[in-house]
């Protein structure tokens, strides 16, 4: 790949941003604040595994719009599915279309969890109805969810994602920690802060405290600290005391669903949770969200105990590119090919960086992984913080970038493969890598 043409325009168009947009982008991940220092790159367009920004570079995508674009950019059966409905049909109705029972019954047979399914437009948005359904089914107030995960933006769950361990409390007892100013008083009576992979501090709350508990929120795969494995039996653990104490499990599959593998990590690890949030991955990068699970919870949204309304949930655009992403994933044998790639990926990866005397963990399930350069086992969120050079991480985006390789800069972030990633994009990354080794070891000192 030709080198890198320099981002004058990007810059430009960034300072002519701020002028008019808050902060100068539409999401803080897109700010320098986020790792996308001194200004993030305005991409023009999209292809398969690349893109194309404004400055006429070309990047091998491994951000992929930080995870929906599974099938890559612009797949044709996802835009001919969507120039087809809006110019048929519609966009939306604020009324029903047949379109969504084929979506819902597309996810009920490939989730284990789901029963039922409602349909949202955005992560967020179904977190928060999956908490709502949860203290609804079970009477009670109490959330627990872990130091490190990001479950959305709502007031009731913005809380420790990544906060200042000098504000979090001790290791056995974390403490909630606001994102931010603007969120009432009081939201963190109603959640109880544990860190992943902890089986004992699990337990011990669960036993300690299982009738004021609602849910346990949780991602399957700690995803949004870099990528972190449960540890074995850990996940097992939780299902077990949800189910005994009458807790229901929340698995916000969000960034895992439908990405390591169609019924997502549930599948993969065989544990079935009470209620599933998906998003991202099914729909082919239009927003589109789900909460789905056991119908004797969902039911109370039939009887009307629960609202869950939205102008734009089930609108036509988001449905129907939803369903030709399904069509695409549920084609028999289609992961084992993402998986290879992936594989060959993230061991090719970890080999050439290790060989070179980096230390380094490449942690990954699939299509998702992360590159930890650390001497210690990442485990949880405290891990990440203690042990893993971010600033190491840093450097090797940098050297990367340079070379047309695109991942978020931020080592508390994942990269993504698509099944548009062909061989060649594997190749090259690769020979990348190599590429960068000698820059990395003048600058890692």
């Amino acid at each position: 790949m030709a080198a890198q043409k320099g981002t004058r325009e990007s810059d430009r168009l960034f300072t002519q941003a701020q002028e008019v947009i808050a902060s100068g982008v539409n999401s803080t991940a897109r700010t320098p604040r986020s790792g996308w220092s001194p200004y993030p790159l305005f991409v023009d367009h999209g292809t398969g595994s690349h893109i194309f920004d404004v400055d006429g570079n070309e990047f091998i995508d491994y951000l992929l719009g930080l995870g929906p674009m599974l099938l890559g950019h612009r797949p044709k059966e996802i835009t001919d599915a969507v120039i087809e409905f809006i110019s048929k049909r519609g966009t939306v109705f604020a009324l029903p279309v047949a379109d969504e029972i084929a979506l819902a019954q597309k996810i009920i047979a490939a989730v284990p969890s789901v029963e039922q399914v409602h349909l949202s437009n955005t992560g967020t948005e179904a977190v928060l109805y999956a908490l709502r359904l949860a203290r609804a089914f079970t009477g009670r107030k109490k959330i627990i969810r872990f130091e490190g995960m990001y479950h959305g933006f709502s007031d009731g769950v913005y809380w420790s994602k990544h906060p200042p361990l000098a504000q979090a409390g001790p290791d056995i007892h974390p403490t909630p920690v606001v994102q931010g100013p603007g969120i009432p008083d009081g939201v963190e009576d109603s959640l109880i802060i544990l860190q992943w992979n902890d089986s004992e501090a699990l337990e011990r709350t669960i036993r300690g405290r299982g009738e004021q508990i609602a849910a346990v929120l949780t991602e399957p795969v700690m995803c949004n600290t870099g990528c972190i494995l449960p540890q074995p039996g850990y996940l097992e653990l939780m299902r077990e005391l949800t189910g005994k104490f009458g807790i229901v499990l929340v698995f916000d599959e969000v960034i895992t669903g439908f990405r390591i593998s169609l019924g997502g990590a549930q599948k993969h690890f065989g544990i079935v949770p009470d209620l599933t949030v998906l998003a991202k991955g099914f729909g082919g990068g239009f927003p589109v969200s789900s909460v789905g699970g056991k119908k004797h919870i969902m039911q109370l949204v039939a009887d009307g105990t629960v609202s869950m309304a939205g102008t734009y949930s089930g609108n036509g655009i988001a449905v129907s590119a939803a369903n030709a992403t399904l069509d695409f994933l549920t084609t028999p044998g289609i992961y084992d090919g993402l998986l290879e790639k992936s594989e060959r990926l993230m061991k090719g990866i970890g080999e050439r960086l290790k060989f070179a005397g980096f230390d380094c963990d490449v942690v990954g399930l699939g299509p998702l992984f992360q590159v930890w350069f650390t001497d210690s086992p990442i485990r949880n969120y405290r891990d990440a913080v203690r042990h893993a050079r971010k600033d190491w991480f840093r450097v090797w985006w940098e050297e990367m970038m340079q070379e047309g390789i695109l991942f978020h800069p931020d080592a508390f972030e994942n990269l993504f493969l698509s099944f548009a990633h062909n061989d060649r994009d594997i190749d090259m990354t690769l020979e990348a890598v190599d590429r960068v080794i000698p820059s990395l070891h003048r600058r890692m000192k």
